[in-house]
């Protein structure tokens, strides 16, 4: 439901929107667009020509855009926690947006969460399961950034699997580091995984690899516990 615009009192009241609402009007408003980023530092002003820092860039691009539109939005209190913004302050848990981005040019690499943070932050919060990933594709050209494509996406229809794991992963001498993307929801192809529950299997048989039956099990119930507890309802996979 999207609240409208209101002013009482002289205190402007923020517009509650959907991901899906901020989708659209990213798309409308970004077409053609272009943007660089610049440094200036003693009287020398450059812009920047490499990729490494546009992720981070697009992130504080997209909080002063929320302001501008006048889109409601709250943060971590920690900017390294999950998820990057709340859409919702009633109940935050269930209006988590977390920002990706990559270069349309290349295959998505981008990280999606660090395994282990991801699997013990689910197991306790299972609603971040349902979080929204905003994913920028852009190119850069001399320094001028273009954003190819937006996508609104859940876990499951970005995540894949690879030939060792089930679920496609940053792998550093045989350890698991983070999760990564699949590239099928670029060139908008069937997701790996149809639901939630597919992907949940594949999370699962990963623990199970990575440290033991034992380990995955008691992961397994404690999510089932809170899940049940949080929607009043079971989830099996």
């Amino acid at each position: 439901m999207i609240n409208k615009y209101e002013k009482k009192k002289g205190i402007l009241i923020q517009k509650k929107v959907t991901a899906t609402y901020i989708l659209k009007s990213l798309r409308k408003d970004l077409k053609n667009e272009k943007g660089k980023i610049c440094f200036s530092l003693a009287g020398l002003n450059i812009i920047i020509k490499n990729t490494d820092t546009i992720g981070i860039t697009l992130q504080s691009w997209l909080k002063e855009y929320f302001n501008k539109k006048n889109y409601f939005y709250m943060q971590p209190s920690n900017t390294q926690q999950f998820p990057d913004f709340f859409l919702d302050d009633d109940k935050p848990e269930e209006h988590m947006l977390e920002i990706k981005s990559f270069n349309y040019n290349r295959y998505p690499a981008f990280d999606i969460a660090n395994f282990d943070s991801y699997c013990n932050e689910l197991k306790q919060k299972p609603y971040c399961l349902y979080a929204d990933y905003l994913i920028f594709g852009y190119t850069m050209n001399d320094g001028l950034i273009s954003i190819q494509k937006i996508w609104l996406k859940k876990i499951w229809e970005i995540t894949g699997t690879s030939k060792k794991y089930p679920l496609k992963l940053q792998v550093k001498q045989n350890k698991i580091y983070n999760i990564r993307p699949n590239s099928n929801f670029k060139y908008d192809k069937e997701c790996v995984f149809k639901n939630e529950t597919d992907f949940l299997k594949a999370l699962l048989k990963t623990i199970k690899l990575e440290k033991g039956e034992k380990v995955a099990q008691k992961w397994k119930e404690e999510f089932y516990n809170n899940y049940e507890k949080y929607y009043h309802k079971n989830i099996i996979f």
